[in-house]
């Protein structure tokens, strides 16, 4: 049995908490983690395929170079937590929860990010390629050099935001673009709301 594992299987134990813990190069797989409280967990170049996380809670926790395949993290609640170099590509993100998280070279490609909220949190550099951002919300959150070609933002809520240093291309929206209703976006992605409003751009 793996630390991780063997970790997980005392935590179930004492109250579902795993407090103050540093794993590295962990592989586990169909591991079950769904509602632990992870409290000051670091977690270092392991891998997870096909794991569990749904309903857990991750509170002062560090990913570096962690790769996830085909995980559950639906319904899951991240604060004062941080992703780094990490891949969680197709994972399920539905109704997740960051709250004052930083989020850096992440690559989310493909990820259900339905209904999910970023509040007070820092994205940097991070790939959401052709993701299902549909209702995503976004409150007091950075985004610099954030990848959503392809994704679908519909009824997604970016007011605040500062979208200038993002790429838009192709990305789903409702027909009146009220996603973007008190976004800042640079002059160069206002064609791309065009096109979307049906509207011709000459250069």
């Amino acid at each position: 049995m793996s630390a991780l594992a063997a970790a997980l299987l005392s935590a179930r134990e004492e109250g579902d908490r795993l407090t103050l813990r540093n794993f590295g190069r962990e592989r586990a797989e169909m591991l079950d983690a769904a509602d632990i409280t992870f409290r000051q967990v670091q977690f270092a170049h392991c891998r997870f395929t096909s794991c569990d996380f749904s309903g857990a809670a991750f509170c002062g926790c560090v990913f570096e170079e962690c790769v996830f395949v085909g995980c559950r993290f639906a319904g899951s609640f991240w604060k004062d937590s941080s992703f780094s170099g990490c891949k969680a590509e197709g994972g399920d993100f539905r109704r997740t929860r960051f709250k004052n998280c930083t989020l850096t070279r992440l690559r989310l490609r493909y990820a259900n990010l339905s209904g999910a909220r970023w509040e007070r949190c820092g994205l940097t550099d991070c790939d959401l390629t052709e993701s299902a951002c549909q209702e995503l919300e976004i409150i007091k959150t950075s985004l610099e050099n954030v990848d959503f070609t392809g994704a679908d933002l519909f009824r997604a809520a970016f007011k605040g935001a500062d979208l200038s240093k993002c790429t838009l291309d192709g990305v789903s929206l409702s027909a009146s673009c009220q996603e973007l209703r008190g976004a800042k976006i640079h002059s160069s992605q206002a064609a791309v709301v065009a096109r979307i409003l049906g509207i011709e751009v000459e250069d």
